[in-house]
């Protein structure tokens, strides 16, 4: 699957072109090293988002899976949104945020692992619905690399809002802190933020638009149901505006977006890896 290709053309990962598989930059965007060493048509085959959004999904059903499996007996099984739900002791245990495990466990790389943690069935299945319908328009528009810098990015502000906010600001009716959060909308709506971004940097109009109001159809839903992380929300579509605007999706993508990306989903594992080697000390 993953050949490399040494003569010939492929096509330009940015612009989609033909170009040759040894030029140093892309004739129509600019790109440098358009043919990714021969390596393009092998990512290509995994898709316009080099298979973020199959590693996204598998990722989170094995962790929600482990929680489920890690609650032991304290498996949720009441309400709709509460079904299937694991233990808060099991989520900790994997790198939930918020207050509680950033403040008073200093567990603070969880702001990086929580994105990858669902607290219920309904909650994944909504958020990986999500995921699978954003993240490859996002691509196509910023590119894999840049794509996946905005929903690491995106994450790490909603996180950490929702964490300083439960620990410092006042609760208001429906706007909360999180003592305790999980769940990858906060850079889902990441997604949303750098495709609104998008619209008025001078890209479509209507992409800009029609992702508005997803924002706003989801933000009045939240505000509406009970548990919702507000916070992490809001968080994630300012980390995912602004990551957009300094990452400008109007210039083609560059060779270290994508090395920049690879750093992010491995400093993502990394820390849910630490979580569990830290957290096993509180199950003793």
């Amino acid at each position: 699957m993953f050949r490399r290709q040494t003569s010939g053309s492929v096509i330009c990962t940015s612009c989609g072109v033909l170009v040759g598989v040894n030029d140093d930059r892309c004739y129509n965007c600019g790109r440098r090293n358009p043919g990714l060493w021969g390596f393009a048509p092998a990512l290509r085959a995994l898709g316009h988002d080099m298979g973020f959004v199959p590693f996204v999904i598998g990722t989170c059903v094995v962790l929600y899976g482990l929680t489920l499996v890690a609650s032991g007996g304290s498996i949720g099984t009441g309400g709709v949104f509460s079904f299937l739900a694991p233990s808060r002791q099991s989520l900790f245990l994997f790198g939930a945020s918020g207050a509680i495990p950033v403040f008073i466990a200093d567990r603070w790389w969880t702001v990086l692992s929580a994105a990858w943690l669902h607290g219920g069935a309904l909650h994944i299945l909504f958020n990986m619905m999500w995921v699978r319908q954003l993240a490859p328009a996002t691509a196509d528009l910023y590119g894999p690399g840049r794509m996946v810098i905005i929903y690491t990015a995106a994450g790490i502000v909603g996180f950490t809002l929702s964490s300083v906010a439960g620990a410092y600001f006042p609760d208001l009716f429906f706007l909360r802190g999180g003592q305790f959060t999980v769940g990858a909308s906060a850079p889902i709506f990441g997604l949303l933020g750098a495709l609104v971004y998008y619209g008025r940097r001078g890209g479509s109009r209507m992409v800009g638009s029609e992702a508005l109001s997803y924002a706003l159809m989801l933000g009045i839903f939240g505000f509406l149901m009970p548990g919702v992380d507000n916070y992490a929300h809001a968080g994630g579509f300012g980390g995912g505006f602004l990551a957009a605007r300094l990452l400008d999706p109007l210039k083609p993508e560059r060779i270290d977006h994508i090395g920049i990306a690879l750093v992010c989903l491995a400093a993502s594992i990394l820390a849910i890896v630490a979580s569990v080697l830290h957290g096993l000390q509180f199950m003793q």
